[in-house]
């Protein structure tokens, strides 16, 4: 019954939500190939242009948490479906911006539109799968990210390489082209996503049964309380979570926010080269993706796991910083991303061991808000250093800072989370012991 009914949620929700992220992820990450001719256009400071980024985080940072409590409500059929039409639209106007606040207003909206998915689908997965697979079905989601970068950054190198058809600079055809899907599989989710098993037609009544009693039995193992989502809030381990997570974001942004312009910096490549050549580092974070959640649910402990993969991220990225050849910076520079995205899956599997329901939704919005603060952050910084130094590479040594910072701070959570909070007993692990199917 439980390898029946995990077979058919799996195959019938994770390819279309990896979809869905996919496309999010490329509207996210477009302005970093814009980048390369739209900073230009607008006479924008690297350390400016990146306040985009920024504005498109504090958006995403304030309405996370309204947005998952309005998901509990409407659903996520109903939910989903209006995050992605607003996004998609944002996206394909942002061609229209000819001011710098009209580009800070732009990616502000985007941040508004887009606040709520990645979180929602997080607490999404924990009304369908067990404990035990929950790091295996995040890191499967996320391969969302590597993918939107092995398959679109060449393709937005190439819409790049459009000047002048139809009018439309390169830049404007990037937001364009990549706003467009969005737009479509909103009416796609309207139609075929479910809001949870209940009911859904594709699960026999033994194996919806089968979910609920699972989920039930997990909630009573850690003790689980319900009540307002505010309470979650107020949780000192929600608090130490989402500042511990806001390193790996800003990590990952930084890196493929200055991707783009680090390789470009190698000289005499084509937007289009560029684009293949800053998708390999993330060929290795879907395998990383793949095989470090798999492992850390069969290993019990997801500690050293995110110890270990903050480490990596750390001395990749300084050893990426430190040499001079281009074949081997783009080797440490995959080894580093393989540590800043493979750790991600393994760390959402902490806020389900203490929170449950509305609160759930509420805590882990709050973690993802904070968190991805450092999405904006950690491309200003290199921004900053950018500017001041001449060389984006230079940049890199304030993430590999933020990244050491994670390494350390992984055993204060360690004995946070297993010792309890403020407001729960310290909680034992509800999966049962046996492997997973």
């Amino acid at each position: 019954m439980e390898k029946q009914a995990m077979k058919a949620v799996t195959w019938r929700l994770m390819p279309f939500l990896v979809l869905l992220y996919l496309v999010a992820y490329v509207d996210r990450s477009n302005v970093g190939f814009a980048k390369l001719t739209l900073q230009h256009e607008l006479g924008l400071s690297n350390a400016a242009f990146t306040l985009g980024q920024v504005a498109f985080f504090v958006a995403y940072a304030v309405f996370e948490i309204p947005s998952n409590i309005y998901l509990e409500r409407f659903g996520a059929r109903r939910w989903f479906t209006r995050i992605m039409l607003s996004w998609g639209l944002v996206t394909i106007l942002t061609a229209a911006v000819s001011t710098t606040w009209q580009f800070y207003l732009a990616r502000f909206l985007l941040g508004l539109a887009e606040a709520g998915f990645y979180p929602g689908v997080l607490y999404f997965l924990t009304k369908w799968y067990p404990y035990r697979y929950r790091a295996r079905m995040v890191g499967w989601f996320m391969m969302s990210q590597p993918l939107a970068f092995i398959l679109g950054n060449p393709y937005m190198g190439a819409l790049g390489g459009l000047h002048g058809t139809l009018g439309l600079d390169g830049w404007q055809w990037i937001f364009i082209a990549t706003g467009a899907p969005a737009v479509v599989l909103a009416f796609v989710t309207l139609r075929l996503l479910p809001d949870g098993p209940e009911g859904v037609r594709w699960l026999s009544t033994e194996e919806r049964g089968w979910i609920a009693a699972e989920l039930a039995a997990e909630a009573d193992a850690m003790g689980a309380t319900h009540g307002s989502p505010l309470r979650a809030l107020r949780d000192r381990r929600v608090v130490a979570l989402a500042l511990y997570f806001l390193c790996f974001p800003l990590g990952c942004y930084g890196l493929s926010f200055w991707l783009p312009t680090i390789v470009d910096g190698f000289g005499g490549l084509s937007t289009t080269a560029t684009g293949f050549i800053t998708a390999i580092p993330y060929v290795f974070v879907a395998i990383g993706l793949y095989v470090v959640p798999k492992l850390a649910d069969r290993g019990g402990s997801r500690y050293p796991w995110l110890a270990g993969c903050a480490a990596l991220g750390a001395a990749g990225l300084a050893g990426s910083a430190l040499v001079g050849n281009h074949v081997v910076q783009v080797a440490l520079m995959s080894l580093a991303a393989v540590g800043l995205y493979a750790g991600q899956p393994v760390l959402w599997t902490l806020p389900s061991r203490f929170l449950t329901g509305i609160q759930a939704a509420s805590g882990i919005a709050m973690i993802n808000a904070v968190g991805n603060l450092g999405g904006g952050f950690g491309p200003m910084g290199i921004g900053v250093i950018t500017d001041r130094t001449g060389s984006a590479v230079t940049g890199l040594w304030f993430l590999v800072a933020a990244m050491a910072v994670a390494t350390v701070a992984t055993f204060g959570i360690r004995r946070l989370i297993e010792g309890g909070g403020t407001t729960a007993s310290a909680p034992r692990d509800p999966s049962p012991e046996r492997t997973p199917a």
